[in-house]
């Protein structure tokens, strides 16, 4: 009988293990993102979707066209308007915590932060989702968008190629938002 009971103790707990990092995840995460005058160009909330995240965001204020959005490692967005071709260069390359090559057609890819593409219309805004199926907001795990203190959202000036390595040719980051606990 004691056996029975250690053994249903111990099933108890890895279950709760294996369900607890996402549990703590449903609750979501709002970013703002600013461009790098600081001022912003809307919100986007990451929420838990199976084992990865959802991102729907609500922007304005953007160049029209498509453009590419990733997240990337650090949870830093430092612009200096003087020098706008430099900003965001504080959050680093694209998160990934796998050590893959860049882009969603790429063989040797996608790094955890690689996302579609998404459309800004004529009038500078975009609503939209967009998933990211490697990535998670547990924490404690390698692919969380809170390791090592956290990310960024960032979205480029053009559209990501998709197979580039190492960042898909998007061009220069022009909005930026902090991802942290």
């Amino acid at each position: 009988m004691r056996d029975k009971i250690l053994l249903a103790g111990t099933m108890a707990a890895v279950a709760l293990s294996l369900a607890l990092p996402q549990a703590l995840a449903k609750g979501g995460k709002t970013v703002e993102l600013k461009d790098v005058k600081g001022q912003s160009v809307g919100a986007a909330t990451l929420s838990p979707k199976g084992k990865g995240i959802e991102i729907k965001y609500n922007l304005k204020n953007l160049p029209p066209g498509e453009h590419a959005m990733h997240i990337h490692q650090n949870a830093k967005c430092e612009a200096d308007p003087a020098a706008p071709a430099d900003a965001f260069k504080s959050a680093g390359g694209h998160f990934n915590p796998e050590n893959k090559q860049h882009g969603l057609e790429n063989p040797q890819g996608p790094h955890a932060g690689d996302m579609p593409n998404f459309t800004v219309a004529a009038d500078g805004t975009a609503k939209g989702t967009v998933d990211d199926p490697r990535v998670t907001l547990a924490e404690g795990v390698p692919n969380s968008v809170f390791a090592n203190g956290g990310t960024s959202l960032m979205i480029h000036a053009k559209a990501d190629d998709m197979k580039s390595d190492p960042a898909g040719n998007a061009g220069p980051r022009i909005a930026c938002g902090v991802i942290t606990k």
